[in-house]
């Protein structure tokens, strides 16, 4: 069986976080359709927070207990709760208005938002491929979202700001010590997004909630488990400098979903910029391995 660097471990979490993250997106479109976006938070929030918290008790029961503590007091996991919560109520909320694909491409502008906060505040070395890389990616974003094309409204700015709360989630994630538990952290992530969904439903009318309605956002539940999962290994392994061009693969995610579930059907300038998106991340990938063969051979 072939060893993997953390690197390329990383960049698959990545790429399964983004596919968890961009079915959940698509579940939770569906339901906020029927209801509200906080109360379709709050009961999603509900379910994911017993399932997880279920699955921690089984696996490791008092000792989650026991360190829950001083688990809350870390200053990597307070802030990483803080940009989960606030990128999800700016994200739904645009998301709740505008199309899928849209958002996401938008979202695209992660990869080098948090590869150059990476290299600002941690002092990662980012070569010029990486950046090259990155560059040529959001390229191919910006010919499929065209700016000023029909699709993109005043929430795009809730997205981008959605995406600044998500690069302080990641960078966050990073300062987190190994000895915290990564179920840990998701429970708490889990709750507190609960929390805020609840209390902004105190001021919202109550809407009735259909056996479809909740079966989506139970299924929306134990998808944005996996994506917290994923999401939080990828940046406890890879570098983010690394790790952060197979964002890109969400867009794909997304595209694909909008077209199967939505009838959202790609034009031209969308299929040549996920080419060109694609392309980067299978890039990235492969001058990685050089590297390592490189390193071996020494």
């Amino acid at each position: 069986m072939p060893h993997f660097s953390e690197n390329m471990r990383g960049a698959f979490f990545m790429v399964m976080a983004m596919l968890f993250f961009t079915l959940n997106d698509t579940v939770m479109k569906m339901a906020m359709s029927d209801i509200g976006v906080f109360q379709a938070v709050l009961i999603r929030g509900v379910v994911a927070s017993a399932l997880i918290g279920f699955y921690a008790w089984m696996r490791s029961g008092l000792e989650l207990i026991g360190a829950w503590r001083e688990t809350c007091r870390d200053k990597g996991v307070i802030l990483r709760t803080a940009g989960e919560v606030f990128a999800t109520v700016f994200f739904l909320i645009a998301l709740f208005h505008m199309p899928i694909a849209n958002a996401s491409a938008i979202l695209q502008s992660l990869p080098l938002l948090v590869t150059l906060a990476a290299a600002v505040f941690f002092k990662e070395k980012v070569g010029w491929r990486r950046y090259s890389a990155i560059i040529i990616g959001m390229i191919g974003v910006l010919i499929i979202i065209r700016p000023g094309a029909e699709g993109f409204n005043a929430y795009s700015i809730y997205v981008l700001i959605a995406a600044l709360f998500v690069v302080l989630r990641d960078l966050a994630t990073r300062r987190i010590s190994p000895k915290i538990s990564t179920l840990l952290i998701a429970i708490i992530t889990s709750v507190s997004v609960t929390v805020m969904g609840a209390v902004v439903t105190v001021f919202q009318p109550w809407q009735s909630v259909d056996l479809l309605t909740f079966t989506q956002l139970a299924a929306s539940a134990a998808l944005l488990l996996l994506a917290y999962m994923t999401s939080i290994q990828t940046m406890r392994l890879g570098e983010v400098s690394f790790t952060s061009p197979f964002r890109y693969t969400s867009l794909i995610w997304a595209i694909m979903l909008g077209y199967f579930a939505f009838g959202d059907i790609p034009d031209t300038p969308m299929i040549v910029g996920s080419i060109i998106v694609i392309a980067t991340g299978l890039f990235t990938f492969y001058r990685e391995r050089k590297l390592e063969r490189a390193q071996k051979t020494q």
